[in-house]
């Protein structure tokens, strides 16, 4: 059996899994920007402005990017950000942690300081985040998939075969 025939199709699940991932995380935020950079501000990362800024402008970052993935365009150069991203994720979370911050990682809510007796639990969060940040390394490393508009811009002129026939 030839792997290399599957590839286009697990990129399909990988590029819509991870998509679908910041489509949801960017929707949640986009409706409560204040929230959002308080989420920022709590990581104690950057001065207050900055970070306020910064909240305001990932969900429409993390709506971005799902709606490249989620339509296959520029896959490749989409996924490496998108690694970027999570790579930048799992340090705020791992500095939270190693801090001792009690705080809700905003990654699929609205973010935060925890209340007092709620404990966090990172762990699970960051394990997560290694997952899709492996899913992105997967697209930068093979970023061609099914249905996708690189796929169909990329399309050698004159191609008339299936995408079945061209895997």
């Amino acid at each position: 059996m030839n792997m290399k025939r599957f590839l286009p199709w697990i990129g399909l699940l990988v590029r819509l899994g991870l998509a679908g991932v910041f489509i949801v995380a960017g929707a949640l935020k986009v409706t409560d920007l204040p929230a959002s950079g308080r989420a920022v501000v709590a990581y104690e990362l950057m001065p207050t402005n900055v970070a306020m800024t910064v909240g305001a402008i990932q969900p429409f970052f993390e709506l971005m990017l799902g709606a490249l993935l989620l339509i296959g365009l520029a896959t490749r150069v989409t996924a490496l950000i998108s690694a970027l991203t999570m790579v930048a994720f799992i340090a705020g979370i791992t500095s939270a942690w190693a801090r001792g911050l009690n705080i809700d990682c905003g990654c699929f809510s609205k973010g935060g300081h925890l209340p007092p007796g709620v404990t966090p639990n990172y762990l699970p969060e960051i394990l997560r985040d290694i997952g899709f940040l492996a899913m992105a390394i997967f697209l930068m490393l093979y970023p061609v998939s099914r249905f996708s508009l690189d796929g169909w811009i990329n399309k050698p002129e004159g191609d008339v075969r299936t995408d079945d026939e061209q895997a």
